[in-house]
């Protein structure tokens, strides 16, 4: 049940993430590409995909180890997931912000 929240709550992330993209495509049809915001937009989309390729990993290990499991425990984890998803994407990823900010850049130009 904890899995189908954050799922939701990150897909709202993402449909967040891709209205920005869209608004920002938007703005800047008459004033130029915005590089840094499209970069930017790129690594946060590679960011929610990793962590959800991470959270599967992180479900199987057991909760009653050192925290003693619980729902704090879940949480911590969801946020751990989330994080390290970041910084996988800061750190150059695999890939995808790379493919993601191509596209951007092709939509703002087009």
């Amino acid at each position: 049940m904890q899995t189908v929240t954050v799922n939701a709550a990150q897909d709202q992330v993402v449909e967040a993430q891709l209205r920005a993209m869209q608004s920002g495509i938007k703005a800047n049809q008459t004033g130029g590409v915005n590089k840094a915001l499209a970069r930017e937009t790129a690594e946060q989309f590679e960011a929610v995909f990793l962590s959800q390729m991470l959270a599967p990993m992180f479900e199987t290990i057991p909760t009653d180890s050192f925290m003693g499991g619980g729902h704090a425990e879940k949480v911590y984890r969801g946020m751990m997931v989330e994080e390290m998803g970041k910084s996988i994407a800061k750190q150059g990823g695999v890939g995808i912000a790379d493919t993601v900010y191509r596209e951007i850049l092709k939509l703002q130009e087009a």
